[in-house]
């Protein structure tokens, strides 16, 4: 049976994981829509509104976090990395991986702009759902 509208089974996962973290230190273009980036993208395909946490970890250094997103019910949320400044703002050309957290099943994935060059690179993939 297909679900309907009214009838939403669950879909993802309630921890994810992006090891490959980096928002490239320059940019070329107009702002804000040319800015490079790493983006957090969350589906979040149910009934009920969802909280996330993203716990930032670093090379060299204790981690950042948690963020604190909320996501409603039948939406999706487009987090830039960049933006999140609370309780730190995430170092601009620095390697880290996320832990995001939610307390309903949610579908994460990953992009990056990178626009350095006038040739921009695109990069999007799926987060890791530990199960």
């Amino acid at each position: 049976m297909i679900d309907s509208p009214t009838r939403r089974a669950p879909i993802g996962a309630a921890t994810w994981v992006i090891a490959d973290g980096w928002i490239p230190p320059a940019s070329t273009g107009p702002e804000p829509e040319m800015t490079s980036h790493d983006t957090v993208c969350i589906l979040n395909a149910s009934d009920s509104d969802a909280t996330v946490s993203i716990d930032i970890y670093f090379v060299d250094r204790e981690p950042a976090g948690p963020y604190v997103l909320d996501v409603p019910a039948r939406r999706a949320l487009h987090q830039r990395v960049n933006d999140l400044t609370d309780p730190e703002p995430i170092p601009v050309g620095v390697d880290f991986s996320c832990v995001i957290r939610s307390d309903i099943p949610v579908v994460v994935q990953q992009t990056r702009l990178d626009s350095r060059q006038a040739a921009n690179a695109l990069m999007s993939t799926i987060a890791y759902p530990v199960s």
